[in-house]
């Protein structure tokens, strides 16, 4: 509808652009209703395995989770979507791009950036927050256009590519009610799933995963089964309170199998070859990376900076790690790796460790040194404070330095400074 309101309103010539990413269209079928409707040429781009490559192993790497639950499944492919766009358009010699992108969501945002960021000579159009019609308004106007679609009201908006599946309105705008089974089609309910739990082994080299149980496998080929597998044993599905880019709080479902299990098995193969400290600052960078993706910043000269760091550590997450699923659930069952700073020696509480127990004697003074001469100065001190009732003022004193207090309090008191 969008390519017949541009044409009507702007008098353009149109050229449209498909980009397959594993949502499991048919693109010829798109096509073809493209041509129909009169465009001056239209592309399917097959983009797997760009999308895997240079979008969602860079998310693997940074453990990327927005507010610890969303894996960025449509968030990573709009900033994709927006050079396909801007490579069709310069190859063109167009002047314009448009997108079908409402006004509530955060899609208008990571697109809209995309483009000005690498083609800021091109204008932006989006039909759907110019043309100001409701459902009906926009049913008619297909009619009157000769446009197929349904005029029954879908269920859901849905989104869809190789990392996962958002899913949003209908019943799912109550946050106190429980997603309809029928807005799942990538997982089964954990009750539904087998009884017997299934072991999975994930291989990683350079920090992305190459090898499924064994099997050297392709990004794109690797994820797809892993989708199949995880959910057939229910796992993947989140039910996330979220906080758009444009201020609204919004409940979220989405469903993304391979990318619980993925990230789950490297954020636990990070723990046993990287440090602690470098563990305790990648959190903070794996955090602010998610942010920027979710928020549209792809191209933030930041992300950029934190690729690099990224890239610096996360060379060394390589090794193996086993999964149990089990009804709606993935638990690491074991890991290894050749640049595992694991030490059974030093570990273990066998007789025989290498640990250096009287050694920590001396340790513990130094490490708790601070906290120590803290403790004995406010101990030197009291604590007053006053607290009044209607009749009466009470003076409370509470001794810090023997452990031992006193506390006043008689109905309804409150205590102030």
């Amino acid at each position: 509808m969008s390519v017949k309101w541009l044409q009507e309103k702007y008098k353009a010539s149109v050229i449209t652009v498909t980009l397959d990413l594993g949502q499991q269209e048919d693109l010829e079928a798109i096509r073809e209703k493209a041509e129909k409707l009169g465009v001056e040429r239209h592309y399917n781009i097959d983009a797997k395995d760009e999308f895997v490559r240079d979008y969602v192993f860079p998310a693997i790497k940074a453990n990327a989770l927005y507010e610890g639950k969303y894996p960025l499944t449509t968030a990573l492919s709009r900033p994709l979507i927006a050079r396909k766009l801007v490579e069709v358009a310069l190859k063109e010699n167009a002047t314009a791009v448009a997108h079908g992108c409402t006004g509530k969501g955060n899609d208008q945002v990571r697109l809209e950036i995309g483009v000005r960021a690498l083609a800021p000579q091109l204008k932006v159009y989006s039909p759907v927050k110019e043309w100001g019609m409701d459902r009906a308004s926009e049913i008619e106007y297909a009619r009157r256009h000769g446009i197929p679609i349904s005029a029954k009201k879908h269920a859901y908006s849905i989104d869809q590519n190789l990392w996962g599946r958002s899913v949003e309105c209908g019943v799912i705008e109550y946050p106190d009610q429980s997603p309809p089974e029928d807005a799942f089609t990538l997982t089964v309910p954990a009750e539904k799933a087998p009884d017997r739990a299934e072991t999975v082994t994930l291989g990683f080299k350079g920090s992305v995963p190459v090898s499924l149980n064994g099997e050297k496998m392709d990004g794109v080929s690797l994820i797809r089964t892993l989708n199949a597998i995880a959910g057939a044993h229910g796992i993947g599905r989140i039910d996330h309170m979220e906080d758009r880019v444009v201020g609204i709080k919004s409940r979220e479902v989405y469903e993304a199998p391979a990318a619980t299990c993925i990230l789950e098995a490297h954020k636990d193969l990070e723990k046993i070859v990287l440090t602690g400290m470098e563990l305790r600052f990648k959190e903070l960078v794996d955090s602010q990376w998610s942010y920027l993706v979710y928020a549209g910043l792809w191209f933030e000269p930041l992300k950029r900076s934190l690729d690099a760091f990224i890239e610096a550590m996360e060379g060394r997450v390589e090794g193996e790690v086993k999964l149990k699923l089990y009804k709606g659930s993935v638990m690491v069952q074991g890991r290894s790796s050749p640049f595992s700073l694991y030490d059974f020696d030093l570990a273990t509480y066998d007789a025989k460790t290498t640990f250096k127990a009287w050694a920590s004697e001396g340790f513990i003074e130094l490490w708790g040194l601070p906290t120590i001469v803290a403790q004995k100065v406010l101990s030197s001190k009291t604590c007053e404070a006053k607290v009044k009732n209607k009749n009466e003022t009470l003076l409370i004193r509470d001794f810090v330095g023997d452990g031992k207090s006193l506390h006043a309090f008689h109905g309804h008191q409150q205590l102030y400074d």
